[in-house]
């Protein structure tokens, strides 16, 4: 057991991400060339040999390409095109009400999608030119979908949740439902935004509330099936008739046989949703195993024993303990992508957390928000290099960016909430104990 070269392997860590290096191989090749430091070739070499069965041979991690299929083949069928419209019928009227809707059909689209990027593409396509034509500046329009975008990470099916209950051996279902908080929370205050940009600067967002679609009954009979869909899959998730892993299961089969009883179904749209689903899968399964590989290593090392104690000895208060996390997480977030920036710092952190007390249910939740404050922060926010490809005529990265600013804000001020008042996040969790 050697601190130091715990120590060592960190930095090392951090200077081949900064030299960007891909992740998943940081991390194998420090925990590797970590582990022969500390007990020799042989032992590492059996280490990275088992590491992959162990990580991977997880009867909860099949739950990942189930959500991934299902929110693909929902993507490429068009079942969720007609979202954006039925959030107009109840919202268009609404000062701003173009951008409200848009907000909210990022919301159910990510219970269909658990992909942040999915959610800005999918919604980018249809809401950015109605609301430029609508009189909105390009750069609050695109700001406010590519914002929107991370609530696809929040609520459930979350693959970054998935991945967090996995690694952290803690409930994903719990995680989920502190899920639904969180991801409601940011949609209110994204709202909040557009209503207090609508009354201070007109120029901006025009005033005046936006015509619904004037066939309402056709619109809603369009998303009926997302609907039920999302349903049966949570309504059995939550009622406990199904496990996470299960309901991955049950919504992949769902969305299928909805594609192909409305006529959705073509060859393509299901080969593109498989091929998209296996190499989404195997970049993630490729980070957790290298990840793994690295809590072993830093569990040698004695260095996680180490920072739980000495954090623990130096009587640091909750706040400033989640000041020191915010912080970090938040640097991460400009130039690390969500699963590398998560995967690298739970080694480290789950110990100090559970030596603290801190619920791990919690922690999950406002991990996976202050990733996605990442999704949209300079220079790597990768929801903004989206809503640029997908509104090239309309914006610049840069005008982009600039409409993100008053939707960071409002995170901020979220997770300050969720931290301040940490019940708010495990009031719905606690319900199912």
């Amino acid at each position: 057991m050697s601190v130091e070269v715990g120590f060592y392997g960190i930095a090392i860590l951090g200077l081949l991400l900064l030299l960007r290096l891909p992740v998943a191989l940081a991390l194998i090749l420090v925990s590797f060339g970590g582990i022969v430091a500390l007990i020799g070739v042989k032992p590492a070499f059996g280490i990275l040999q088992n590491t992959p069965y162990s990580f991977v041979a997880s009867w909860t991690m099949s739950a990942v390409p189930m959500f991934l299929l299902m929110g693909f083949i929902a993507f490429h069928t068009g079942l969720t095109g007609g979202l954006f419209d039925a959030a107009k019928i109840l919202l268009a009227r609404l000062p701003g009400g173009l951008a409200i809707s848009s907000i909210f059909a990022c919301s159910a689209f990510a219970a269909v999608s658990g992909s942040s990027l999915a959610t800005a593409a999918a919604m980018g396509r249809i809401a950015i030119p109605e609301m430029v034509a609508a009189g909105y500046r390009p750069s609050i329009a695109a700001g406010s979908i590519a914002a929107g975008g991370t609530i696809g990470a929040l609520i459930p099916p979350s693959i970054l949740m998935i991945i967090y209950g996995i690694i952290a051996e803690t409930s994903v279902t719990q995680v989920f439902v502190g899920g639904i908080t969180i991801g409601l929370m940011t949609a209110f205050s994204y709202c909040a935004v557009v209503l207090l940009i609508c009354w201070l600067r007109p120029d901006i967002i025009p005033p005046g509330g936006a015509t619904a679609p004037a066939d309402g009954l056709q619109v809603l009979l369009k998303v009926l099936p997302v609907g039920c869909l999302v349903l049966l899959v949570f309504g059995g998730l939550f009622s406990g008739v199904f496990t996470a892993t299960e309901a991955g299961a049950v919504g992949a089969m769902g969305t299928i046989l909805i594609a192909l009883v409305t006529g959705r179904m073509t060859r393509e749209a299901f080969r593109s949703s498989v091929l998209e689903t296996v190499t989404t899968t195997g970049s993630l399964l490729i980070i957790g195993i290298g990840a793994t590989m690295f809590t072993r290593f830093l569990g040698l090392s004695g260095l996680s024993g180490f920072i739980a104690s000495t954090v623990s000895d130096a009587n640091l208060s909750y706040l400033w303990l989640m000041l020191v996390i915010v912080g970090i997480y938040l640097v991460l977030g400009t130039f690390m992508e969500p699963f590398g920036a998560m995967l690298v710092t739970l080694p480290v952190f789950l110990p100090v957390l559970e030596a603290q007390g801190v619920s791990l249910v919690w922690f999950g939740v406002l991990v996976v928000k202050l990733l996605e404050i990442g999704m949209i922060t300079p220079p790597v926010g990768m929801n903004v290099f989206v809503i640029k490809n997908v509104a090239d005529k309309y914006v610049t990265v840069a005008q982009v960016f600039r409409g993100v600013l008053p939707f960071v804000l409002a995170d901020l001020i979220v997770v300050a909430i969720a931290i301040a008042f940490p019940t708010v996040i495990l009031f719905l969790p606690s319900l199912m104990n």
